[in-house]
């Protein structure tokens, strides 16, 4: 709050009247206060930088004397240099066999445009799966579907046993940011079950191959 101060006597000298001399002085306390609200106010409901996570699965390990389960209607990724990835269909046969031929690796990339996009691989592939979650998300946001249902029945939908189970293997000159953006790619194509797992030599053998790199 501004004061006026009066300050310095007026009086007579020589007959004149002289003008009193005024002062001002300003009060800076509730204006100091109004910051401290306002500073208070903002840091209360600030919203403070949090860490970003992304949830990945692993399987859990069999024991020794048990050999590991086939994963039906499986497909393994296979992320190596130069943002490549490679794939293959089904279990993996180093060499051919009673149940089929020896494996091949296809090759996919990260553009969007090309025909051996990863995107167009995966939409293709969940196609039913994708189709049948967004009938679900368009009655949810019609407000057919409460929200407690509608996740219940997109989580039925994933565990769905038909849908595929994608394998992400890394060598060990792939990217952290290949194995985000495959994974990005899987849940916008909300794929429903994919697990990383270790290389095997065969795979990585093969992969050698692919790129011309000497296998250790």
């Amino acid at each position: 709050m501004a004061e006026i101060a009066e300050g310095g006597g007026g009086g007579h000298k020589g007959g004149k009247k002289r003008a009193k001399k005024l002062s001002t002085r300003i009060d800076m306390t509730p204006m100091v206060d109004l910051a401290f609200l306002l500073l208070t106010f903002f840091v209360l409901t600030a919203t403070f930088s949090k860490p970003k996570s992304m949830e990945l699965t692993f399987p859990a390990p069999p024991p020794p004397d048990q050999k590991p389960d086939e994963i039906k209607k499986g497909i393994t990724l296979l992320l190596t240099k130069d943002d490549r990835i490679f794939y293959y269909e089904g279990e993996f046969r180093a060499e051919p066999n009673e149940k089929g031929p020896k494996t091949e690796l296809q090759e996919l990339n990260f553009s969007q445009d090309s025909k051996n996009s990863l995107h167009k691989y995966l939409l293709e592939k969940n196609k039913p799966m994708h189709e049948q979650i967004m009938a679900l998300k368009a009655k949810h946001d019609s407000n057919q579907l409460p929200d407690s249902t509608f996740k219940r029945l997109v989580k039925e939908r994933k565990a769905d046993k038909e849908s595929y189970t994608f394998l992400i293997k890394t060598d060990d000159q792939a990217t952290y940011k290949n194995v985000i953006d495959v994974i990005d790619e899987l849940n916008v194509n909300v794929v429903g079950k994919y697990v990383m797992v270790d290389i095997m030599k065969t795979e990585l053998d093969l992969v050698n191959e692919k790129t011309g790199t000497a296998s250790n």
